[in-house]
């Protein structure tokens, strides 16, 4: 039985501190600006998609062409603050995306890679005990546990 090696990576300690430092750094820089929305408060905000930012843009437009029809409750300054930040965070925001959607896509193979092999040992065991291989009756019954549902096919002796 052949066992497909989807991925074979190892990393450096040098190069896991420098990532657990990178991130530290990030994670510092942040702190005091970003916020943590709770479940429930995720669902009551919404996104700016292409669509609505041209939107927004034209607004911006109009609010420098004619800043004498401005309502006095709308602070100009603070939506500019707001406009520049959001510029600011949307590269990073699609950088860390990138990021993690790689390290997600590696650890999944690594995973793949991961079961099919303590799968393949597990089979191997499971044939060895039936043939009353020393020492492995005990190892199978321990490894059978995961599959709790499942029953052998082949008859008891």
């Amino acid at each position: 039985m052949s066992i497909d090696d989807l991925i074979n990576i190892s990393f450096e300690q040098e190069e896991i501190d420098e990532i657990k430092r990178s991130l530290t750094s990030i994670k510092d820089i942040l702190s005091s600006k970003v916020i943590n929305l709770s479940p429930e408060e995720r669902k009551s905000y919404g996104r700016i998609n292409t669509k609505t930012e041209n939107w927004i843009d034209r607004v911006f437009g109009y609010m420098e062409q004619r800043p004498e029809i401005i309502p006095f409750y709308i602070d100009k300054e603070k939506f500019i603050t707001d406009i520049e930040a959001r510029k600011t965070i949307m590269p990073i925001i699609n950088e860390l995306n990138s990021i993690t959607e790689g390290l997600d896509d590696t650890n999944k193979l690594l995973s793949t890679d991961i079961y099919n092999t303590a799968l393949a040992y597990y089979r191997s065991i499971k044939l060895v005990s039936k043939q009353n291989v020393s020492g492995t009756t005990s190892i199978y019954e321990d490894l059978s546990r995961q599959f709790p549902g499942r029953r052998s096919s082949t008859p008891e002796q």
